[in-house]
């Protein structure tokens, strides 16, 4: 019987965690070496894997029940399996290590204490889908992670896991580390492919560009998130069952919480999925809020998820009517109430904060971020800033609140991929739930009023 791990004085994960993909993470005596991955049973899965069949291991993944913990939650075996039958290009695999949602630091941490993990479950994806060629895409912030993986995958190399006839199997494969060049943008598949591609990261129109069937150089692609891949080697390992019992129905397995914000212990905890409520990572994990305060909002899923009030009753289809401390953190009850488990950034607000300074924040940032390719998102964001911008500066009427809100509905669905929805959700719902306090910080007196400054200066042009 393996001994128990031990962890760093102060590290130590919570008696309510799970760990499963961070079981090595904050880990006493343990390094990112292929050695000490090794005498932990390392590359064990790969070698089990590589007798199986292809199709038996896809088979495993479905009925682990495993869903992308990348943002969208979608199934993973799910999406393996559409790759065409009939296909006689290349395939590839595309690890999406591009972290950009503010409010999400879960899968740096894998890659920088244990990126041969990462390494095992990309090989024996590329085996299952029949990829011989991968990327890890990887975000320009994270140079020590981009080393740290060079050095792991030049050890698996040495080591044959990767490469030509890996342990004798007659199965190639070779991983090759990208980086970004910082954009939020990237974050998203067909972006992200744009820009591996060396090309502008516009994404692309889905249909007819679904990866899976023209992805990479117009070739079947499965881009998967960094914790997602991480996981098929732990579904090898328990089998797609045993995996299945960990978590609730639908909503299978351990996924890493990323929380931030004002509780006494920020930080990362993996959970079963479902098995906790949204009171207990903020009470329980995190030690409650700061001393004397009152919780006031939590966005629950990354910044682009649709914030909760800390007021709000939620009344499901099943007949029950939760809380916010009462929600499960599971992907289909979030998603009932309003917002969505998204990459897991869980981000909590007290009553200290002010509203308009959070969205502002948050508009400044999609603002800066959008890629410009579709007018919505290109005109919109900007002007959700600037209004937000004026709101924040004392400068805005009462009625820009409201305008602030069309803009927002003028950009959702209405763009090319989902970035329009990811700037427009934040402000939909912050104005809808805190609409009076948006207006509190407004003054009457600027109604009808110019105090756009562009706007002044281009009127001065007109009379001159």
């Amino acid at each position: 019987m393996a001994s128990p791990v031990q962890y760093l004085p102060g590290k130590e994960p919570h008696a309510r965690e799970h760990r499963l993909i961070f079981r090595n993470v904050d880990r006493a005596g343990y390094d990112p070496s292929i050695d000490c991955y090794l005498k932990d049973g390392g590359y064990e899965q790969l070698k089990k894997a590589l007798t199986m069949e292809k199709s038996a291991i896809i088979n495993e993944v479905k009925a682990s029940g495993l869903r992308g913990r990348g943002g969208a939650g979608f199934p993973t075996g799910v999406k393996w399996g559409f790759i065409p039958p009939t296909n006689t290009k290349p395939v590839y695999l595309i690890c999406n290590a591009d972290e950009s949602e503010p409010g999400t630091f879960k899968d740096r941490y894998i890659m920088h204490q244990d990126p041969h993990q990462l390494v095992e479950g990309m090989v024996i994806s590329c085996f299952a889908v029949g990829a011989k060629l991968a990327y890890i895409y990887i975000r320009e912030e994270f140079p020590m992670a981009a080393k740290i993986l060079e050095k792991a995958l030049n050890e698996a190399r040495e080591k044959n896991f990767l490469g030509n006839n890996i342990l004798g199997s007659g199965f190639d494969c070779e991983i090759y580390v990208h980086r970004g060049a910082g954009a939020y943008i990237c974050g998203e598949e067909t972006g992200l492919i744009e820009s591996l591609e060396g090309k502008r990261p516009y994404p692309r129109i889905k249909p007819p560009y679904f990866p899976a069937a023209l992805g990479l150089y117009m070739s079947p692609t499965i881009v998967n998130n960094v914790e997602s891949l991480c996981h098929v080697k732990h579904i090898i390992q328990m089998g797609g069952a045993e995996y299945a019992k960990l978590g609730t129905p639908n909503n299978t397995g351990t996924r890493i919480l990323c929380v931030s914000g004002d509780v006494q212990k920020p930080g990362y905890y993996e959970v079963e999925v479902g098995k906790i409520t949204m009171g207990e990572v903020i009470d329980v994990l995190c030690g409650g809020l700061k001393p004397g305060r009152k919780l006031k909002a939590i966005i629950p899923g990354g910044s682009s998820a649709k914030v909760l009030r800390a007021d709000e009753k939620f009344k499901l289809k099943d007949g029950r009517e939760l809380g916010i401390m009462d929600i499960p953190m599971d992907f289909d009850t979030m998603a009932a109430c309003g917002s969505m488990a998204g990459s897991g950034g869980v981000m909590i607000m007290d009553d200290s904060r002010k509203m308009s300074w959070v969205i502002n924040n948050l508009n400044a940032f999609y603002a800066h971020e959008s890629c410009g390719q579709c007018t919505p998102c290109r005109e919109g964001s900007l002007w959700m800033r600037k209004i937000s911008d004026r709101i924040v500066d004392g400068k805005a009427s009462p009625d820009d609140v409201d305008m602030l809100e069309t803009v927002a509905n003028q950009i959702e669905g209405k763009t090319i991929c989902a970035f329009g929805e990811a700037c427009s959700w934040p402000t939909q719902s912050f104005v809808k739930k805190f609409r009076d306090e948006l207006k509190a910080d407004c003054k009457p007196e600027f109604t009808g009023r110019i105090v756009n400054e562009e706007t002044l200066v281009a009127a001065a042009g007109l009379v001159a």
